[in-house]
């Protein structure tokens, strides 16, 4: 049985986790609401930017060449995996499930015999793929020194993504992320970017306008479509924050709790155990006034 000296400095122990724990809360809850901005500030941009490349896609003539970044290389042999998680932990399941998801599609398309490249984009991805995948991991972005993302962080991506799809280094390209749906809710999302996953008019839906492109189409889709790269990093990046500083929020949540559970039960404990101590030492006492 564990002294009353060994009990005091476990729930002065865990008293100091959770004031850790309760401060890491706060901070979360700060950071969550500039980010989860950020990220719905993004969203409508994004699915303007496929919207209209689903519209123009719809306008290339049966003549003319489609772009490679719409309509891929024709194979679909190499497959590069985009995995983005965060630079560290303490944020529940949030990166393992976003892992879980990336390695789940990575031990498939092996299976099928296909070559898989994974890039990852966050420290925690990497430290959670390693084991499995070392030698199909080709680099990790580190942002940890980054205070802010911004589109300068995702276009220096989207432009490594492009350039290696260029050099032919792969023919299939999806991106891997958690999108934000509340502090309790994010939700492991795979994103097809090369060749591009289109809805909209792409996919039979009716046009809600009707417009005249200048230069052609198939100019604008030149330039376009490498920057859509570049967006849709970002938005992943954007709702990977709002969800991370979510997770992390609940996380620490839960673990303030569990902490306050502790120090009740430690508590109890170290009180049964000091009143057991002090009525045997009665029982001493008593015991020897009677003998004298």
């Amino acid at each position: 049985m564990p002294s009353l000296k060994d009990l005091r400095n476990r729930i002065a122990s865990v008293k100091a986790t959770q004031k850790i724990t309760k401060a890491m809360q706060m901070v979360a809850a700060a950071k969550l609401r500039r980010a989860q901005n950020a990220a719905e500030a993004a969203r409508p941009y994004a699915e303007l930017m496929d919207k209209v490349l689903a519209s123009l896609a719809s306008k290339i003539g049966d003549g003319s060449p489609a772009p490679a970044l719409l309509a891929g290389t024709g194979r679909d042999n190499v497959h590069l995996l985009v995995v983005c998680t965060a630079e560290r932990g303490l944020c529940g399941a949030f990166n393992s499930s976003i892992a879980r998801l990336a390695r789940d599609a990575a031990i498939s398309l092996a299976g099928q015999g296909k070559t898989v490249k994974i890039l990852c984009v966050g420290k925690k991805g990497n430290d959670l793929l390693r084991r499995q995948f070392e030698r199909q991991i080709i680099e990790v972005v580190d942002l940890r020194g980054v205070r802010s993302l911004g589109f300068d962080n995702a276009d220096a991506i989207g432009r490594k993504i492009v350039s290696m799809f260029e050099a032919g280094e792969f023919d299939v390209c999806t991106l891997f992320f958690s999108r934000f749906r509340s502090v309790i809710a994010q939700i492991p999302t795979a994103q097809q970017l090369i060749p591009l996953a289109l809805g909209g008019a792409a996919n039979g839906a009716a046009p809600q306008a009707v417009y005249d492109y200048e230069p052609d189409e198939e100019e604008i889709l030149a330039t376009l479509l490498p920057r859509n790269i570049s967006i849709q990093v970002l938005r992943a990046l954007l709702e990977n924050a709002a969800s991370e500083q979510g997770a992390r929020m609940s996380a620490m949540d839960n673990a303030s709790r569990n902490a306050g559970e502790m120090i009740k039960k430690q508590t109890m404990k170290y009180n049964r155990s000091r009143q057991a101590m002090i009525t045997k030492e009665l029982i001493e006492i008593i015991s020897g006034a009677e003998a004298l």
